[in-house]
């Protein structure tokens, strides 16, 4: 039998055998091709996002500005929740020191982005702590449709792995509360004439979950909380926002909170334009115009009593301050 393209007969006795040394060289170079294309195909896929989902990320289609450390700086909004949740890393609890700091994070709307700059300031001048601002103006845990805080915080906290969280959520929060997909979680307000125990509930098991992710791991979670309002109607509905917060710090020891309702309140109780600075002792002028947001004299002050607050963690663990 004669073979075409200059190849010779195989030897008589021995065509079988090299027919089967034939096809076995075939089939490893067959699986060698396979191996180098899904190789291939794995390298594009974690590149492009598309590979396994506990290794590609998540897709992150819409771009937005935060603050982080004075500087704005563009992050991916999570607006579907991650393939993987990522638990926050167990912080080993250390001496802080100016050769070893303790690491804080500071999150939240508008709110952290007024007391934050001068908290920093603060806790740089101690030596002892380093510090990082993220905030988001306008979010909360109401609508996590528009920014979703839970899913942001499983990317930031793993990825900063502090020691300490500052976080505050205030006047965007006392409203109908919506899930990631637009619809309705509680379609009213608080204090709206409706029964708020379905508010109640649903904001209650929202500030939950964050306090209980943020101060796992060793980490202490400092919450700041919200001022009162000078329109009485959003006061009332803010009131039940801020019992509910308190009402889920009470289930948790370790949580640490910042009492802003009580600190920028009259002696009545009621909403307070003057309250006296702590630094001179003199009674100042503490609200933005809007009647709700503090104003520079107002965040500096609020910032001096979560400093306060941070400074007795710091004692906590051992330091010398």
């Amino acid at each position: 039998m004669s073979m075409s393209q200059g190849h010779r007969a195989a030897p008589a006795g021995r065509g079988r055998a090299s027919q089967r040394t034939y096809m076995v060289r075939r089939l490893v170079a067959l699986a060698f091709v396979v191996a180098l294309g899904w190789g291939l195909v794995s390298v594009i896929a974690t590149v492009f996002g598309d590979g396994d989902p506990q290794q590609a990320a998540a897709v992150q289609p819409t771009i937005i500005t935060v603050v982080n450390d004075g500087q704005p700086t563009t992050v991916p909004i999570i607006t579907s929740p991650p393939t993987v949740v990522t638990e926050p890393p167990v912080k080993e609890r250390t001496v802080p020191s100016a050769e070893n700091p303790a690491e804080l994070l500071i999150l939240g709307d508008s709110d952290a982005g007024s007391f934050g700059p001068y908290l920093q300031t603060l806790l740089d001048a101690t030596g002892m702590v380093t510090t990082a601002l993220d905030y988001k103006t306008s979010s909360g845990l109401a609508r996590p449709d528009f920014f979703d805080w839970p899913s942001y915080m499983r990317q930031i906290v793993p990825a900063a792995n502090p020691d300490i969280v500052v976080v505050t959520f205030g006047g965007n929060d006392a409203q109908g509360l919506r899930n990631l997909d637009k619809s309705w979680a509680v379609n009213h307000e608080p204090a709206s004439g409706v029964d708020d125990a379905d508010w109640r509930t649903e904001y209650g098991a929202r500030v939950g979950a964050a306090m209980d992710y943020l101060s796992d791991g060793n980490r202490t979670l400092i919450w700041v909380g919200i001022p009162n309002d000078d329109n009485p109607d959003v006061t009332a509905r803010m009131k039940v926002q801020d019992e509910v917060v308190r009402a889920e710090v009470a289930k948790r020891p370790n949580v640490v909170f910042v009492d802003t309702w009580a600190r920028f309140s009259g002696r009545n109780g009621g909403w307070a334009e003057f309250v006296v600075d702590p630094r001179d002792g003199e009674g100042k002028d503490v609200r933005a115009d809007d009647g709700f947001h503090l104003n520079q004299t107002g965040a500096e002050i609020l910032a001096i009593d979560i400093a306060a607050a941070v400074t007795a963690d710091l004692r906590a663990r051992g330091a010398t301050i």
